[in-house]
């Protein structure tokens, strides 16, 4: 039996999502590491201690810890899931609907101003309500539904003298009456593995606010809609926010690369944690391979510049 690749896991708090990755690693048999990113510090220039490990699986809460991590890692020769350019592109809202955008992904309408006399004007143009989000974080926090000029005022202000400059970015799109739910379909490479809607009698429909889970069935048009969505922020392993516009139809609101399934695994008990266990391997295997031929196969950079002349 050819040997399992060397797993390393970065996490930050270990949440149900983690021990069950852990338990999936071990009943494979898959060797790995837990390491704690506030715990490892990374010297540059002297990859030793990660040379060990044929492949990352990132599971930081913190988006900026986690994307720096796979940086240097990816810089080092060792594969990370999921990559940076994903983590670039799901870890930032805008990133997210730009990319969207570029693929001709139905999403809600979408402005982004970076006054607040612009964001006012970009509000009035939309049409009230409209919802006015971070462009960096999580879980609902921070996210605002404004159904007036003197709300959308007052929270402007507010946000302009918070102090950081990502909350000089506002990012604002359009109110979707969702029917007292939204969709959370799991993509892990090619595949979409399972969905559910997340139900609420809040307008915020996050599960890390009380929303409920249903099963939801994987219809071929959202399938489609889901895959092509993954595929426009960079694939791997992937959660897609779906929203269903009562006229429009299926739109793509959020795509989270470091994403939660404990509501999930037992609501449709698909095996999750497994499945991401399987794509991590098949990562490694690939960059395993893709290191073995650079070795056996080593470019001469200045003769094949010269061959080209």
């Amino acid at each position: 039996m050819a040997q399992h690749p060397h797993v390393a896991v970065l996490y930050t708090r270990l949440r149900v999502e983690e021990k069950w990755i852990f338990q999936a690693l071990e009943r494979k048999g898959v060797p790995y590491t837990r390491i704690h990113d506030g715990s490892h510090w990374m010297l540059l220039q002297n990859p030793a201690f990660w040379q060990q490990f044929d492949v990352v699986l990132a599971r930081n809460l913190s988006y900026m810890r986690g994307l720096s991590m796979a940086r240097v890692l990816e810089s080092w020769g060792i594969p990370v899931v999921n990559p940076s350019h994903v983590a670039v592109v799901c870890g930032d809202k805008l990133a997210t609907s730009a990319a969207l955008a570029r693929a001709g992904i139905p999403q809600p309408r979408t402005a982004v101003a970076f006054t607040p006399e612009a964001a006012l004007q970009a509000i009035e143009e939309l049409g009230y309500p409209v919802v006015l989000k971070p462009i960096f974080g999580s879980w609902g926090r921070m996210v605002v539904k404004l159904n007036d000029r003197d709300a959308a005022e007052a929270v402007l202000e507010h946000r302009a003298h918070l102090g950081s400059f990502h909350h000089n970015v506002f990012y604002i799109q359009e109110y979707v009456p969702k029917p007292g739910r939204d969709i959370r379909a799991f993509v892990i490479g090619d595949r979409v593995v399972t969905a559910i809607y997340r139900r609420a009698e809040h307008w915020v429909t996050n599960t890390a606010r009380g929303a409920r889970g249903e099963v939801c069935p994987v219809t071929p048009e959202l399938e489609d809609l889901v895959l092509r969505a993954a595929q426009a922020v960079g694939g791997g392993v992937l959660a897609i926010d779906v929203l269903e516009h009562p006229e429009r139809g299926y739109l793509v609101n959020e795509v989270n690369h470091t994403m939660e399934f404990h509501t999930t695994v037992p609501l449709t008990g698909v095996d999750i944690p497994g499945m991401i266990v399987d794509y991590v391997l098949q990562q490694a295997r690939l960059g395993i391979r893709s290191r073995t031929e650079a070795l056996e196969h080593p470019v001469n950079v200045p003769m094949a510049a010269a061959m080209r002349q």
